[in-house]
């Protein structure tokens, strides 16, 4: 009998133990949640523009409401799709050619993402709020099993 009351302790005891061990886990694992997403957001801001992968990018194409950009110098390709070709370092003398609203959504790619990077920069210094970078640009592309175009 006494032996079957120490085995219930026991039992109870680890079921106890357990459930405060989940509870710990499942709150850490919020908090790591809730500081990644800060950090994204920070920076988000602080660059003040998005990131836009392969995957995302095929299937805004379906879809098309962007103002879709090659920014890489010299040319090696294009993406299906674009609408215009600025080099990066050209950006802030060609603003006439990009949307007057600056709202408006663009999505910048280059080769390798680094050119990209540094128009969807210039961009939300120039106040644009709607920018998307392509990181890995057209490598990236072609490594998902896309082709360019080449002209």
């Amino acid at each position: 009998m006494k032996s079957k009351i120490i085995q219930i302790l026991i039992i109870g005891v680890i079921g106890i133990l357990s459930g405060i061990l989940l509870i710990q886990c499942g709150k850490q694992n919020l908090k790591s949640e809730s500081v990644q997403e800060t950090k994204q957001e920070k920076t988000t801001q602080q660059s003040g523009y998005y990131e836009m992968s392969i995957k995302q990018l095929k299937t805004e194409l379906n879809k098309k409401n962007f103002l879709f950009v090659n920014v890489h110098i010299p040319y090696a390709g294009e993406l299906p799709g674009t609408d215009l070709f600025i080099p990066f370092d050209k950006l802030t003398e060609n603003l006439d050619k990009l949307p007057e609203q600056k709202d408006a959504r663009i999505v910048l790619y280059c080769r390798s993402g680094h050119m990209s990077a540094i128009a969807a920069k210039t961009l939300a210094q120039s106040g644009y709020t709607n920018v998307y970078d392509v990181p890995g640009g057209m490598k990236a592309w072609v490594k998902e099993g896309y082709e360019l175009i080449h002209k």
